[in-house]
Parts: structure tokens; sequence; C-alpha cells
């Protein structure tokens, strides 16, 4: 026998790098859950079929059971690009697509959402878009190309389509701000937030434009420059857009970190927004009191249970930044929890590791602080879950089974994707969300009987 063989070292064999099951679709996903978010909006996917059909049962689905409306899945117009468009090119099936979705598809605007293919044979979906210029309704086009970035990339391209084709200057109206930041169908209570925060915001005086679910979506954005304020709230998405219209139209802008939750949170969100914009302090002071009083008030009723339901349960979070920071915050400081690991699913840019991870460990009302990982591959997750021993767990769907089964822990579906779970008009955010999540963990733990 070769004795060389008998030292020789085992090879190493190497795999491409691969990400399972990460937590977002693509650029093409993200822009188009936007435009199906914007009331009065139709999508015209200059794509392969399979690109809207995937992210229906992907993002729709993925995001709490939720159907597309009356302009996605199927009833979304598709230039369904194959082989003979590779070598010929797309652009003439475009122009028609775009003028019989005209014809067919009532809508107030129209928007060219174009993936992969397109960008790959050096389809000019600009020029033919412009072929439109003239007309009514106005047609914009984003280009986004999958291999882009991810869905929250493309949100940014959406809002970046907008603002370049669509939006016009207009006289500032005191105390009107904008929401960004919420991304739709990726943050899995998106529309209950924007409910909250608007409801929240009109308590204090202000006139508010949700952008995404306003009855007239079209108006929404072109008012987008009348705002004397954009408020963020995410740590990083929603921030590139923010920056734009501060550099386009020069209005400032303010970033919270996270969506706020409970009482404390709440209030001293309300109270930044009341001296930035300088409104009358005892309106603010007036409204957050009665609010306090009756989120505290309603607390009581959950007190036995929720004493039974895992006090200062040692918790992991995994979600994007802003999710998982809101629902760290407000579960060390205001209920006891022990957060012990977080785990940031979204992919967010390394510029702003730094700050998200000061707003987790900063200003935590606990002994314990978070472990905080940045992480979207589902594999490496778990683990990461598996170092932990865990009562707790606030994360997708996809942990359900590794919470219960392997880890013994309560776990709640609060992040995308959310397959077990019907989310409609549910929220975390504001005075009453606190009460909302309580309900959920407390719920799991003690009942049904």
């Amino acid at each position: 026998m070769d004795k060389g063989n008998l030292l020789r070292q085992p090879e190493t064999v190497e795999y491409p790098e691969v990400m399972e099951a990460p937590r977002y679709s693509c650029a093409l996903g993200g822009a188009y859950m936007a435009v199906l978010a914007t009331y009065g909006a139709v999508p015209i996917l200059h794509s392969g079929s399979g690109c809207g059909m995937s992210q229906h049962f992907g993002q729709n689905f993925g995001a709490g059971l939720n159907g597309a409306g009356p302009q996605g899945n199927t009833s979304t117009p598709c230039s369904c690009l194959v082989e003979e468009h590779v070598v010929f090119g797309g652009q003439d099936k475009l122009r028609a697509l775009i003028r019989s979705a005209m014809e067919v598809m009532r809508g107030n605007f129209y928007v060219v959402v174009s993936g992969c293919v397109p960008a790959l044979i050096g389809d000019d979906v600009k020029a033919v878009v412009k072929e439109f210029s003239r007309e009514a309704p106005p047609v914009i086009h984003a280009d986004t190309a999958g291999f882009l970035g991810s869905s929250y990339r493309g949100y940014e391209l959406y809002l970046d389509a907008v603002i370049d084709q669509l939006l016009t200057e207009r006289p500032v109206i005191k105390r009107r701000v904008n929401l960004l930041g919420i991304v739709p169908y990726q943050h899995v209570f998106w529309k209950g937030n924007l409910r909250v925060i608007k409801s929240l915001l009109e308590g204090i005086g202000l006139s508010v434009n949700m952008i995404f679910t306003e009855k007239d979506g079209l108006t929404a954005l072109r008012e987008i420059p009348a705002a004397e304020l954009n408020i963020v709230f995410s740590p990083w998405s929603g921030v590139p857009a923010a920056e734009k219209l501060n550099g386009t139209f020069g209005t400032p802008y303010l970033v919270f970190p996270a969506v706020p939750v409970g009482p404390k949170d709440t209030t001293s969100f309300l109270r930044l927004i009341a001296d930035r914009l300088h409104l009358k302090k005892e309106k603010v002071k007036n409204f957050a009191k009665n609010e306090e009083q009756r989120a505290y008030r309603f607390a009581e009723y959950m007190a036995d249970i929720s004493l039974m339901a895992l006090p200062n349960a040692y918790t992991a979070i995994v979600a994007d930044a802003g999710t998982a920071i809101g629902l760290t915050r407000y579960g060390a400081n205001e209920l006891g929890w022990l957060p012990e690991v977080v785990i940031i699913t979204d992919n967010p840019p390394e510029e702003y590791h730094s700050r998200i991870v000061r707003s987790l460990t900063e200003g935590i009302e606990s002994v314990v602080k978070p472990e905080v990982h940045f992480e979207a591959d589902s594999h490496r997750i778990r683990l990461i879950l598996r170092e932990h021993t865990l009562q707790l767990v606030l994360a997708s769907s996809l942990e359900k089974y590794i919470a219960v089964d392997e880890l013994d822990a309560m776990q709640v579906s609060v992040s995308f994707p959310v397959y077990d779970r019907l989310i409609i008009d549910r929220t975390y955010a504001g005075y009453r969300g606190g009460l909302a999540l309580m309900e959920d963990v407390a719920f799991k733990y003690g009942g049904p009987l």
C-alpha cells in the first residue's frame, strides 16, 4: 500500500454559495407588490409568465395568506416572454400589451414592471413607455430586474420611478407628513401598521399620507412633494427614497428604527414628532395620557394569563430589522421578557448594521441584552436557535416546527413568511398593538382549554 495515500488529507468539497429559503423575493417582486398596494394602479409585467405567479404564492400568501387584489395574480397583464423574444426582442409585444391593458384594465395609472429577461436582452423598455407619455391615464416604468436586489430593493425602485416620472413640485402643506419604510407584504402587518400610525398622528393634529392603501393611490403619490416631513419607519428601508425626496423637493425626513409598539415607545415617538413640527405640547400630552390609561387599564384584564404564560421568558426574535427592534423593545421594556437572541432576516446593507445593533441593545430595560445576528439563510437560522435555551420564539412560520418540536418553546408568527395565520388588518403598532401581541402570545399558552 502506498504510504502516501495513508497521509493524504481528505479533499475538501466546496459547494456554491446558496441560501435556503430567504425571507424575501426579488426586486421585481417588491415593485410588483408595491404597485398592488397602490389603489388604482395597474401593474404590467414585462417578464416571463412565472414571475408574476411565483409572487402570488410567495409574497401574497407568504404575507399572512393574503390575496393579490383585483389587479394581481392571473389578472395582471404580462408579456410572458419566451425563447422567441430572447432572440428577437420583446419591445413589440410590450407595446401591444400596454395598449391592450389600457383598453381592458380599468385604472388611474399603469406601471410597467420589467424583469430579468428584458434587462439581459437589452429591451429599451423606457423608450416604449415614453411612446405613451401623452396618454391618459399616465404610464410609468420601474426597471426591476430580479438580480438588482431583493424585494426591499424593488420597493425602492418603484418609489424611484414614481419620483422621477410622476411627481412635480407642490406647495408644501403645513403639518402634512408621508409614511415611508413600511414595505407592502414584506412587513406582514403593513396594512394595520399604516392605519394605526395614521390614526395616531391625526390624533395630535397632523394630516397623513399613507401612500399605500389610500383610496386614490395616484393622488396620494402626486401629493408626496406637498409634505412638510417624511417619516421613515425602518433603520434602512425607505431611507434612500427619503433622501431622494429631500434632494429633489427639499422635504426633510426623520428615521425611526421601528414602528412603535406599546405605550412607552409610542409616546416617545409622538413627542419627537411634536418637537420636530412644533406642535402644541399640551395637546400631545393629553392625547398620549388618554391612550396610555386605556392601554394599561386593558392590560390588567390579561394580567393573570400573562403571568402564567411564561413571565420573564427567554425570547428569540427572527424578523426584519424594523419588526425585530419594535418587538424586542416592547417585550423587554414593558413585558419583562428576556431577549436572548435576535436574528435580522432582511439582509440590510452593512453600513446600517451598527445602527440596528444599537437600537436592539441600548435603551433596553433588561439585564439580558440580545445576541444579534444578521442572517437570511433558514438553515443557518435554525443552527443559531439550537444554541439557545428558549421559551418564546417570535419569528416566521418557517421556525414553527423547530421552536415547538426541538426547542420546546412557544412560537408566534410575526414576520415574513407567515403561512399559518391570516393577517388582514392585524397590527402590533401603537398603544393598542401591545395588547394585540399579548393576546396572541398568552392565547398560545393559556387556551383553548
